[in-house]
């Protein structure tokens, strides 16, 4: 599935923001969400619903590196509690009118509805193929076939998504140690952007403490020094080497619904690093995302100037889960119906 709509052009947009009822770039960053919703659906009068969330959760090997403050097991834990929408993801796509799902493409364990779980109202689905990755300071997180699992469960939870005519599409992502695994694909793909040295690309994810934070620094050193002595390896190998599997399905999706023309509201850092590969393996992908928030984790600003994206919101946010996606579906909300139904000023009684 492509775009059909015709090619509207930057100008086309700004006569049609200059003749709404009001002094120019007034709505500031409401004008600016206007511009790329008519960019990315190719049309003056874009919409913003149906949307979905879709969350992609997994474990990783690296954990064992002493790279967070929690363990492997809360993230199967968090996900039992994401399946019946209580965590923030879930609680902010209700209120704000978003279909929600969550995906485990790669839990240490399979969960298993309890006996109170409703089938009929749980989000939950298990298309995990590898159990967790490997330890990607010591080796490869996934090989070449887990590798193109997860990137098929991305594609088609969007095409589902794409079927039920969603206009807004925004990822998430839950598992404990994926800020390692973001922090070292960033590091990889997105080297030009980065001034200062690996080391300080890093950020404390879950709340590491100072000790914990030297230690994730030495991690994500090894492990990209470990890749680029490599060579010079592609995106996809990029993926295998440093990813998480839900860090790769996240980007089958983005590529996905980017094809398809669909709007892309793209969450924090490790979202971030999910549109970098995506774009990565299919170039223009980024093309038809937006930025929602700008994330406190240092390696963000990295991603986002590869994929030449500026935030619409910065609310100190470092949760993921696409919370800071969804926060600024409002926004997109309003710049629609700027764009549907405010009045020109030709229509002024003057």
């Amino acid at each position: 599935m492509t775009n059909n709509h015709p090619h509207i052009d930057s100008d086309a947009i700004r006569s049609r923001l200059a003749e709404l009822c009001k002094p120019p770039e007034s709505l500031g960053m409401i004008e600016f969400a206007a511009t790329r919703l008519c960019e990315t659906q190719q049309t003056l009068q874009p919409q913003t619903r149906p949307r979905q969330v879709t969350v992609f959760a997994a474990d990783h090997g690296v954990t064992c590196e002493g790279v967070t403050a929690w363990p492997s097991e809360v993230t199967g834990a968090v996900v039992k509690v994401m399946q019946s929408h209580r965590t923030a993801s879930g609680v902010f796509a209700r209120s704000l009118d978003a279909s929600y799902e969550v995906v485990d493409v790669g839990l240490l364990q399979a969960i298993a509805p309890s006996d109170e779980d409703d089938v009929s109202t749980t989000c939950l689905r298990d298309n995990a193929g590898r159990r967790g990755t490997g330890n990607l300071m010591r080796e490869p997180a996934m090989g070449d076939a887990d590798f193109d699992h997860a990137w098929a469960v991305g594609v088609e939870r969007a095409e589902a998504a794409i079927a039920e005519n969603c206009q807004v599409l925004i990822g998430g992502e839950m598992g404990i140690g994926n800020t390692t695994s973001a922090t070292c694909l960033i590091g990889l793909l997105c080297e030009s952007q980065i001034d200062s040295s690996v080391a300080e690309i890093v950020g404390r994810g879950a709340g590491l403490d100072d000790r914990q934070l030297s230690q994730k620094q030495q991690v994500v050193i090894a492990a990209i020094e470990r890749v680029r002595r490599m060579g010079t390896p592609d995106a996809k190998q990029i993926g295998c080497e440093v990813g998480g599997l839900e860090i790769v399905a996240l980007a089958g999706f983005y590529a996905r619904a980017a094809q398809a023309g669909r709007t892309l509201l793209i969450d924090g850092m490790i979202a971030t690093s999910a549109a970098v590969l995506a774009d990565a393996i299919h170039p223009g992908t980024r093309c038809q995302m937006i930025a929602g928030h700008r994330s406190t984790e240092p390696a963000h600003a990295a991603a986002l100037a590869k994929l030449q994206l500026t935030p619409i919101l910065d609310l100190q946010m470092r949760l993921g889960e696409a919370t800071g996606a969804i926060a600024a579906l409002p926004i997109l909300d309003l710049a629609a119906a700027m764009l549907c139904e405010m009045a020109t000023l030709g229509e002024l009684d003057l």
